[in-house]
């Protein structure tokens, strides 16, 4: 008997974002099949402001180079302004990344151990694929960044149901001018993050960690709306 599909509740709640991955790539098909999946994203009047480079084999490895040593010469040029301000959510990210350096054993005074934490992020995890999503800047930029994040949860999604797994990383953002040079993307686009993809490692500590979510009260109000916050 075949196995039965996974309901969209099963799927959305199955995906996560593994931190090791296998080396091998992935049919041409299912990558082309993902991107059919995730060009359905809706956007802002139509505009579909996606532009979305995917870098593999050769290319993949020399941007990984690039990276490296953009990171080893302090040479950061994000498009974006980063920060997380000094309350609830520098608090989430503080506790994000207890569980990710705990997971590997770094004690927060191992300078040399995140640093190499970093490294692993540049090398995209060992993933065989990267993608990485471009936006022109429209307006404020908000509402395209918001097409952009629609796009990108879309793409996971796909990942998820074929099986594959895919990590969504803000700090390849962290080095767009070397990026944009690395593929030859025009100056006009400005990168968000990329998503390295591909079969997660089951065998590696990394692959299953929870970082945990914080529940529907803290982020949930309801307007005449009710029941749908009552313990269960």
């Amino acid at each position: 008997m075949p196995t039965p599909a996974p309901s969209f509740t099963e799927l959305v709640r199955a995906r996560h974002s593994p931190r090791q991955f296998q080396p091998t790539p992935l049919p041409a098909a299912d990558i082309r099949g993902i991107l059919e999946d995730a060009r359905t994203t809706p956007s802002n009047s139509n505009t579909q402001p996606w532009h979305v480079h995917i870098a593999s084999g050769a290319a993949r490895d020399s941007l990984s180079e690039a990276l490296l040593k953009a990171y080893e010469e302090d040479r950061p040029s994000a498009d974006f302004a980063t920060g997380y301000g000094n309350g609830v959510y520098q608090q989430r990210s503080h506790q994000h990344a207890a569980v990710v350096y705990g997971t590997r054993g770094i004690q927060r005074s191992d300078r040399e151990g995140r640093r190499e934490v970093v490294r692993e992020n540049l090398r995209f995890y060992g993933a065989p694929h990267v993608a990485l999503l471009f936006m022109p800047i429209l307006g404020d930029g908000v509402r395209t960044a918001g097409d952009i994040g629609m796009y990108a949860q879309n793409f996971l999604l796909s990942l998820t149901a074929r099986g594959y797994h895919g990590i969504p990383q803000a700090i390849v953002g962290q080095y767009a001018d070397t990026v944009r040079a690395s593929l030859g993307v025009p100056s006009e686009l400005k990168l968000l993050f990329g998503i390295s993809f591909g079969v997660g490692d089951r065998t590696s500590p990394m692959h299953d960690i929870d970082v945990g979510r914080v529940p529907l009260q803290q982020s949930v109000v309801l307007h005449d709306t009710p029941g749908v916050l009552d313990e269960r």
